[in-house]
């Protein structure tokens, strides 16, 4: 399948997801706006994720859902592996990008990415190198595919996996786990450093060092723990807070 075709019609379907989220907003009293919700970006592009306003940043809207998240200790990280998120970047999924014929991790960065060099025969679907603004970091940085280079861009999982099964994701079917390890809106290239650092750290033990982009990543993860009924910890909970009074 053509990308060109396939991120004409994911962006279709931003816009409409956003513009019932926008609708919902309203009901409940938090003001939002279309230009907010949606990103901009350069051709062949969902947006870029730079520190700029994202899908679902806005300050009232993320604390008004992270009233509906439950509060509970961490359950025991017994039994986890990466494993029981199935394999990594399959396109066997039913969120955005599932079954389009390209795996995971090229889908986010041909989202992501600008000044995109596909390998040639891929459909346009491996990306050989493309330039990063990186959210966590703020740095502009070169990916280039290779066994040395290619880990120069990491694709983060805004909540980590280790923290979703132990705040609920055991109890989540398999299929419901492979669509979080792949879900768009809980994936993002970052600096691979970075990404080292965080781990598997939740907002309470680590933020993004740029500040600026500090709001869209709490929201992010209030986003992705009430799609997947993932809960916080007390602690976890008062940081986001503490953030998004600030946006």
């Amino acid at each position: 399948m053509d990308r060109t075709w396939r991120t004409r019609t994911s962006r279709i379907r931003l816009v409409l997801m956003a513009a019932t989220t926008a609708t919902a907003l309203s009901v409940t009293g938090c003001s939002v706006s279309l230009a907010e919700m949606i990103p901009t970006g350069s051709a062949g592009s969902l947006g870029s994720t730079g520190a700029t306003q994202q899908p679902g940043t806005n300050a009232a809207a993320a604390l008004a859902t992270l009233e509906t998240i439950p509060v509970k200790g961490r359950a025991p990280k017994t039994g986890y592996s990466r494993d029981q998120f199935g394999q990594a970047w399959t396109d066997d999924v039913t969120v955005e990008f599932g079954h389009n014929g390209c795996d995971t991790r090229n889908d986010i960065l041909a989202r992501d990415l600008t000044d995109i060099v596909y390998k040639q025969g891929t459909k346009q679907c491996v990306v050989l190198s493309g330039t990063l603004a990186d959210p966590y970091t703020g740095k502009t940085i070169k990916f280039v595919r290779g066994q040395d280079t290619s880990t120069a861009v990491q694709i983060d999982h805004v909540v980590a996996l280790s923290d979703a099964w132990q705040k609920g994701a055991q109890q989540l079917s398999p299929e419901e786990r492979r669509n979080l390890a792949n879900d768009p809106r809980n994936l993002i290239p970052v600096d691979g450093p970075t990404n080292g650092q965080k781990s598997d750290s939740d907002a309470a033990s680590w933020l993004p060092p740029n500040k600026a982009y500090r709001c869209t990543y709490v929201s992010q993860q209030i986003t992705v723990k009430s799609i997947y009924h993932l809960w916080v910890t007390q602690a976890e909970k008062d940081a986001m807070q503490r953030i998004l009074a600030a946006c």
